[in-house]
């Protein structure tokens, strides 16, 4: 309870500052969509305590909550700090660079938030099915929160028909998902008119102003060019602080009363244009952004300004490593590491940019203002090919072994004469690197460190399958995911949107299973890869060139819910009939339909949104509605007993509630397809 009154405090602290919310001149709509949709998840979440818990054993049966409501806190906590920064106005310039074409409402706070809301509310579900003294109760209780989780409803329609208020996708938050940035991208374009013939600027503010209506302009179409420098280096505040890395390309500057980082260099700037003018589009909390470029004709020098991070990841470990501490993070948070990684590199491959030297040298992080150890990821080094590389690498780093890092595909295509390592910008190798980069998060260490492997010897055997070993037991489920990403057959490697949702089912896992740390900790009752393969099948869209919108989590962790239940039960039978047993179970035919192929292939892969697949869906649960309707009782072979009279009566209400429940749901639907409704209006 005690969680739950501290995620109100932050909720009340937010709802004050949103009283001048018109006074936000930065992301101002995405901050009321925050700040609502933090209030709907609240009111969600209290609505469901008062339903199923009881308020006099709050320091008894709601220790399930603990955990969770301790991570929604936090996933608050953060949402507050960014409304505060876009509230912000001191030295405004310089935010309408940084956040301008931001995306860290939607993809970090809100991918947090949805992440968080389906744990949260199994979290009160477990804690409800214990809660109270009445048998009779509890068991009804169970017997609906069983009906949640069948097949029938796993099915993204239905799921948001059924459930889009209380997870937080009904179809009202997904339009402003959707919209929200473009009405902030307007809503800025005009204060930059009204600032620039308001107040009093400089030369170099003016044209600032100038490039910065341009860049978020999208009617008119960009010609590419950069700017002068003389924007840039002209500018009075304009001060370079230091040098990072060994090398001389990158640098820490203070401009408009911020640090950034500048990437300057010298060479033929109008090859680059293209690559520079691609890498400034892309937008994603988990990539470094470059804000903005400059260039001198006559000098041949860019500066591109980027977001300042504060070490790489390669550092970092080495900062926490030591004999006292061989293991530099928890299992949440290295989980919550890789995650940020995976949806950083699932961007850039929806784009169809492949990184190449993925390592934690190229991992750039910063504190959350996290007291658990939380950090804030940004991928770096990819892009801008014709521009000599630039390593953030220490001097003490400059000995490592790079190809370490690298797939076995990449080194067999290095070993040719005159190769251009075209294996090396690959999806699959990328994967093979995020697998190496999963191992020094676990373990402390870098990939072969022992040194049992040296120069071509180490080449060669990576080639033919070596890998590291991990020092010490480390929780399987995180290494047989890693295990995965390095195999040596591209093909067998899963791709970032698959490692993202098995991630999010693992920190699930995490947040309801406390004890991890433990000496004997909890095991997953199933393989979370097996779950995604058989979701792989069933729901993703060949050729789809963007990732899963955010709003897709819950259903993706509901039906990952749906489909371990099932496993479970499948696992259950089959252990039962290895012992003798005829493989009964207590709810006699109430659950006879989870023998069925409870991973079934799709024949074929179509879009499961489509107001054709859903008219069919419909069909076939009507139809096993029916027939479980109209099953005579009895016991047939290999079948149990008749149930207790009383659950045998209760389970046929419950299935004639599902029914009318799925009849009101059907007949809403069968009158809008009649009409020839879009997908759009079934939405």
């Amino acid at each position: 309870m005690d969680q739950f009154r501290q995620i109100g405090k932050v909720l009340g602290s937010l709802n004050a500052l949103m009283v001048f919310q018109h006074d936000i001149r930065i992301n101002q709509r995405q901050c009321c969509l925050l700040s609502d949709v933090f209030t709907l998840a609240f009111q969600g979440i209290a609505e469901e305590l008062k339903q199923n818990l009881r308020f006099e054993e709050k320091h008894t049966k709601w220790k399930a909550l603990e955990y969770p409501l301790r991570e929604l806190h936090r996933v608050f906590k953060e949402g507050e700090i960014y409304v505060q920064q876009c509230m912000d106005n001191k030295d405004w310039l310089s935010k309408v660079i940084s956040l301008s074409r931001n995306t860290e409402c939607v993809e970090f706070h809100i991918h947090n938030l949805l992440s968080c809301i389906p744990i949260v509310i199994e979290a009160i579900e477990t804690a409800g099915e214990i809660s109270g003294c009445d048998q009779d109760e509890i068991l009804k209780k169970r017997v609906v929160l069983s009906r949640k989780y069948e097949r029938e409803w796993m099915d993204p329609k239905l799921f948001q028909w059924n459930f889009g208020k209380l997870y937080l996708v009904s179809q009202d938050i997904c339009n402003r998902l959707d919209a929200v940035w473009k009405d902030d991208r307007w809503l800025l374009l005009e204060a930059i008119r009204e600032r620039r013939s308001s107040v009093p600027v400089t030369k170099q503010e003016q044209r600032l102003m100038e490039l910065l209506l341009k860049n978020l302009d999208t009617n008119k179409p960009s010609d590419g060019k950069l700017y002068p420098s003389s924007i840039l280096v002209g500018s009075k505040d304009y001060h370079v602080r230091r040098r990072l890395g060994s090398g001389s390309q990158f640098k820490e500057v203070h401009w408009l009363g911020e640090s950034f980082v500048v990437r300057h260099f010298f060479g033929e700037i109008e090859p680059a244009i293209p690559e520079i003018s691609l890498l400034s589009s892309l937008s994603h909390p988990n990539i470094l952004q470059y804000l903005c470029g400059f260039s001198d004709e006559e000098k041949k020098e860019c500066f591109l300004v980027m977001e300042l991070m504060n070490k790489d990841l390669n550092g970092y470990i080495k900062e926490l490593c030591s004999p006292r501490r061989m293991v530099p993070f928890s299992v949440p948070v290295a989980v919550d590491l890789m995650l940020q990684i995976a949806r950083g590199m699932e961007y850039l491959h929806s784009h169809k940019i492949y990184h190449g030297e993925l390592n934690p040298n190229n991992i750039l992080v910063r504190s959350r203002n996290s007291s658990d150890g939380y950090l804030q990821v940004k991928i770096s080094g990819f892009g801008l090919s014709s521009i000599k590389k630039f390593s953030h690498r220490s001097s003490s780093n400059q000995n490592e072994a790079p190809f370490i890092w690298y797939a076995p595909e990449v080194l067999s295509d290095q070993e040719q004469p005159e190769s251009t390592s075209s294996c090396k910008y690959a999806e699959k190798a990328d994967i093979y690197s995020f697998g190496m980069i999963c191992f020094e998060l676990l373990t402390g260490k870098v990939p072969f460190e022992d040194a049992h492997l040296q120069g071509d010897k180490m080449s060669r055997n990576i080639r033919a399958g070596e890998r590291p070993l991990f020092p010490f037991p480390s929780p399987k489920y995180l290494t047989n995911l890693t295990k995965k990403c390095w195999h040596t057959d591209p093909t067998q490697r899963p791709s970032f949107s698959s490692i993202c949702r098995i991630l999010r089912y693992i920190k699930r896992f995490l947040v309801l299973n406390p004890d991890h740390s433990q000496p004997d900790p909890p095991m997953p009752p199933v393989d979370f890869c097996d779950i995604e393969a058989w979701f792989s099948k069933k729901f993703s869209v060949e050729g789809s060139p963007d990732p899963a919108p955010v709003s897709h989590i819950p259903f993706e962790m509901f039906a990952y819910k749906a489909m371990e239940k099932e496993r479970i039960s499948v696992n259950f039978r089959d252990r039962s009939s290895e012992s003798g047993s005829d493989g009964t179970s207590g709810c006699g035919d109430e659950n006879a339909a989870l023998v069925d192929d409870p991973f079934p292939v799709a024949p074929e892969k179509k879009n499961p949104v489509g107001s054709e697949h859903t008219n069919k869906k419909l069909s076939l649960v009507k139809k096993t509605t029916d027939a479980k309707a109209n099953k005579q009782t009895g016991t047939p072979k290999g079948r149990a007993s008749r149930p207790p009279p009383q659950l045998t009566q209760f389970s046929r209400s419950m299935r004639l509630n599902s029914e009318s429940q799925l009849s009101a749901v059907m007949n809403p639907l069968r009158q809008r397809t009649s009409g020839h409704a879009s997908d759009s209006e079934l939405a």
